[in-house]
């Protein structure tokens, strides 16, 4: 744990508002920490569009309305909540917290739940999500439903979406191929095109994957952003020199989603054509009350269990934790968050989050929210740059998912293997996730497994109330289907 170092009486101004000195710091450090802390995560405003970007809805639209994707708009939409709710809580919880889009919640909107609905749907999940766990934090319920499930469970949840955004990554950049007509082969998925790789655009992506593990062991700062760059101007030669075009039936090894050419403009005024694009109800409508209870419960998993183990990490990085282990201002820290996560549906960018990134600040010196709120300023600044994203290829952009990945993997060391208890529900959700496609199925097996093998040993007693509750919304979930076709 870094300790801060020794405390002064406190000032006015500035110093006096954010306990700057009280909590042994500088103005001059807090800045620099702000600034570090941003462009080690300043590659969500980049990564975000690339994901939801490209994955269509139920009527077959891309996010934002544009045609083909609005991929500006969306970065312009990512680093505006960003900035707002970054600068909200070092202002109102003076924390040095940073907040943007959630990777892996992301993945699991544009994969899982856009396809069942329309976009504003999807996005009106997030605000009813945002604003359930505002409620169970203000009541006190969160502690509740984070007590209720086990702890390996949490920790296999975090995992299963590591290794689902790895597998995306890697299906993005065109190293990993579904196998064409599956039903005459033995594989679902293959290495590149034809069980072999090929292409100049897979390169590029080893390249990339390559430089941000180097950039990453290395402990350079801003890891990822300085790979997507890099890896980005590679691209552009590449094309610029061998005009390889779009991925297609014609073209396997063109570039998968965005074909890299420098833009007419690299600094405009921002549109914000997902800005409000939410439809609060839609999907009660359009999938049913189960499933949607079932998505927002599942989106409300993978979201405030990562937000109170970030805030206890930078907390003790930064000695800003009580003596009973909880940060100061943890309430209020809660209270952002929950706002945040509703802001990102209202923004139409997914759900926002606190970052573990946040320790790089906190490496720098942070120790207040003055920081954040630095951090905050540069997001909003950064809206002006979003057609840069226009020139981006996915296979620049996705290793940093495989990286994330891998981050979220290194938790599963918190697993008890032994205990086959907990050992075979989190197996079956780290497994089925990237194996299914799904988060929600991931999750779901987990819990019902959990549920069942409590019952066969004779424990039952000991399953939390609400786990039984979520175990039997699960089992409606998975057979919706036959119950539907049964009750018509």
């Amino acid at each position: 744990m870094t300790t801060t170092s020794t405390a002064r009486a406190p000032r006015g101004g500035i110093d006096g508002f954010f306990k700057i000195s009280e909590r042994g710091s500088t103005i001059g450090r807090e800045v620099r920490g702000g600034v570090v802390t941003f462009f080690t995560m300043a590659y969500i405003v980049v990564l975000n569009p690339l994901i939801l970007g490209f994955a269509t809805d139920a009527d077959g639209k891309t996010l934002g309305g544009a045609s083909p994707h609005n991929l500006a708009a969306i970065a312009a939409g990512t680093a505006l909540v960003a900035g707002v709710m970054t600068i909200l809580m070092g202002v109102v919880a003076n924390f040095p917290l940073a907040l943007a889009a959630g990777l892996g919640l992301n993945a699991f909107v544009a994969v899982s739940i856009a396809g069942q609905m329309t976009w504003a749907d999807a996005m009106g999940l997030i605000v009813i999500e945002g604003v359930v766990i505002l409620v169970l934090v203000l009541t006190g319920f969160r502690e509740a439903v984070f007590h209720a499930v086990p702890r390996e469970l949490k920790v296999a949840i975090s995992v299963g979406i590591g290794l689902f955004i790895a597998v995306i990554g890697f299906v993005d950049a065109g190293f990993v191929r579904r196998v064409p007509d599956a039903s005459n082969t033995t594989t679902p998925v293959q290495l590149g095109p034809a069980g072999q790789l090929a292409g100049w655009p897979v390169l590029v992506f080893l390249v990339g994957l390559a430089l941000v593990i180097t950039l990453w062991v290395r402990k350079v700062r801003g890891a990822i952003l300085i790979a997507i760059i890099a890896t980005t101007l590679l691209a552009i030669v590449v094309e610029a020199i061998g005009h390889l075009g779009a991925s297609g039936a014609k073209n396997p090894t063109g570039w998968s989603l965005n074909v890299p050419a420098w833009p007419d403009k690299v600094v405009d005024w921002p549109s914000f054509g997902t800005l409000g694009h939410f439809n609060l109800l839609g999907s009660f409508q359009n999938v049913g009350v189960v499933t949607t209870i079932l998505l927002i419960f599942t989106l409300m998993l993978a979201d405030f269990f990562d937000t109170m183990g970030t805030m206890t990490a930078i907390g003790a990085e930064a000695g800003l934790l009580q003596k009973d282990g909880t940060p100061v201002n943890s309430r209020s820290i809660l209270v952002i968050d929950s706002l945040a996560a509703a802001a990102g549906g209202v923004g139409g960018v997914s759900s926002n989050t606190t970052y573990v990134e946040s320790a790089s600040g906190v490496g720098e010196g942070a120790r207040t929210g003055l920081s954040a709120v630095v951090t905050g300023v540069l997001f909003l600044l950064a809206t002006f740059l979003a057609p840069i994203v226009d020139i981006i290829p996915s296979e620049a952009a996705v290793p940093a998912l495989v990286l994330v990945g891998f981050l979220m993997m290194q938790q599963v060391k918190d697993i008890d293997w032994a205990d086959l208890e907990v050992a075979i529900p989190a197996f079956l959700t780290i497994a089925l996730m990237p194996f299914t496609y799904s988060i929600s199925v991931g999750i779901g097996a987990g819990f019902l497994a959990y549920t069942l093998i409590k019952i066969v040993r004779g424990k039952a007693r000991t399953v939390h109330p609400l786990m039984w509750v979520v175990a039997a919304l699960f089992i409606v979930y998975f057979a919706i289907h036959p119950i539907s076709s049964w009750l018509s």
